[in-house]
């Protein structure tokens, strides 16, 4: 018999490779606590990428809704004139011009009412203080302070514009005046308030 040794048998006899050596191997066995750190690493950043974009998605129907309600604010606050403008000419009119020209002051009068009406369709809602209400900066501008015997300082005395607001925010203030008057009279607004409780 040949003693020669069988050259397929060769790799049979060496021994097996180290263990450390299976690190850089990809069919290695893997060590379980880098594994569960890259997890919950992976599922904070997972989490958070869905946190963002719910927000992302909740911004955006915000801003959708903001700008639907509040799209035409520039627009709404250029037609106000217009309307200060048609009920100034309709409080000019007397009954004589109501007489003679009949038919262009109720067309006149039908589109100041028309535009209000579109005004109330896009949510524009006038700000139409009363005399004796209490000033209130939030809506109305004080465009004087005089001294009127009878009521309480800070009492709107007049009114000169109404103002408007479209959804929550301010067009333009109402255009009042105030009392100045250091005296503690009733005004109305106190009495009103008084009945009410």
């Amino acid at each position: 018999m040949n003693d020669d040794k069988n050259p397929f048998l060769d790799d049979i006899d060496e021994p097996e490779e180290d263990l450390d050596s299976m690190e850089d191997d990809p069919l290695a066995v893997p060590d379980f606590d880098q594994v569960i750190k890259e997890r919950d690493d992976l599922k904070d950043r997972l989490m958070r990428a869905l946190a963002e974009t719910e927000n992302i998605r909740k911004r955006a129907e915000r801003d959708r809704r903001e700008a639907e309600l509040y799209g035409g604010t520039k627009l709404a606050r250029d037609l106000l004139s217009v309307q200060d403008n048609m009920e100034r000419a309709l409080d000019t009119i007397d009954d004589d011009l109501r007489k003679n020209h009949g038919p262009l002051v109720e067309g006149l009068e039908l589109t100041l009412r028309e535009l209000l009406s579109a005004f109330e369709k896009h949510k524009i809602v006038k700000v139409d203080p009363k005399i004796g209400d209490r000033f209130d900066p939030k809506f109305h501008q004080a465009m004087f302070e005089a001294p009127v015997p009878n009521t309480q300082k800070g009492t709107i005395i007049q009114v000169m514009a109404p103002g408007f607001a479209i959804g929550d925010r301010l067009l333009r203030a109402a255009q009042v005046g105030v009392s100045s008057n250091p005296g503690t009279g009733a005004p109305a607004q106190d009495d009103a308030d008084k009945t009410a409780e």
